[in-house]
């Protein structure tokens, strides 16, 4: 399957912001399943190119001057695998242990109840199944609610209030996972579907089983990751986001952002009509 993905974020200020940095994790990167055809960065000033300590690749975009708003646009062309184990051995882009991935964070920490939660359903001797299961329970429980978190709300706020997004039930499951013993971590990135109030923008899991990664996206109930391009890895939301900066003044801020994941073809055949 080949995607188009056209993202575009625009900050707004109502005061000038006097200086900048955003911290970009917007460029994809060639696994065994995604390979990265065209893509592009376009941004008011050039950024530095990087790694960040998960592989990650990362662009440090600095304006040390004043202004009013910031555009950042990434587009690219990306063919995804039609069939594929969604597990891996790692190595391609990986450069931490797994066990890395057993550290909790304020915004994935495990409450009783939560920890209730993941005991109730996860079995030792069928890890890969019950966590499954586990899955399935969590989405059942926290119906997809756009609007209803915000990107600050932890894990346990989340599972309180029984709704949220996908990263909301990325944070719940990654804290089940840890609570357990099992690394896992928070995976950004884009998803394509047929239906066009579908989000692109998406999150989902990874889990460490059996010396393999295995993939669960949790808001989509399924393993199945066929349609999913992988942007960036994290402890959680706030290690793998893809724009995340900070400013000096500004006042208040207005952010817009919109995705878009088409099919290739589709496309292709619109502008040749």
């Amino acid at each position: 399957m080949k995607l188009t993905i056209n993202h575009l974020t625009h900050y707004r200020y109502d005061e000038e912001v006097k200086f900048s940095t955003q911290y970009l994790r917007l460029t994809p990167q060639n696994t065994a399943y995604q390979q990265i055809k065209e893509w592009k960065l376009t941004l008011p000033v050039s950024a530095v190119a990087t790694t960040d300590a998960y592989g990650n690749v990362l662009h440090v975009l600095t304006l040390d001057h004043p202004h009013h708003d910031i555009t950042i646009h990434a587009q690219g062309v990306v063919e995804i695998a039609d069939s594929r184990e969604d597990t891996y051995a790692g190595g391609e882009t990986d450069s931490l242990s797994p066990l890395v991935f057993l550290r909790t964070t304020p915004l994935t920490e495990a409450n009783g109840t939560i920890r209730a939660f993941a005991q109730r359903y996860y079995r030792p001797q069928a890890a890969e199944e019950s966590l499954h299961q586990l899955m399935a329970e969590l989405q059942l429980k926290m119906p997809y609610t756009p609007g209803a978190t915000q990107v600050h709300d932890t894990a346990a706020s989340a599972f309180a209030m029984q709704k949220g997004v996908c990263q909301d039930h990325t944070h719940v499951f990654l804290a089940c996972c840890r609570s357990l013993h099992i690394p896992a971590r928070y995976v950004s990135g884009y998803v394509y579907s047929q239906d066009t109030q579908h989000v692109a923008m998406h999150a989902w899991a990874e889990v460490w089983l059996n010396e393999r990664w295995h993939s669960f996206d949790i808001t989509n109930n399924t393993c199945q990751l066929h349609q999913h391009l992988r942007l960036a890895i994290g402890m959680d939301y706030l290690d793998a986001c893809p724009v995340r900066g900070t400013r000096l003044g500004g006042g208040y801020e207005e952010m817009f952002s919109e995705a878009e994941v088409r099919l290739f073809e589709r496309q292709q055949q619109v502008q040749q009509q």
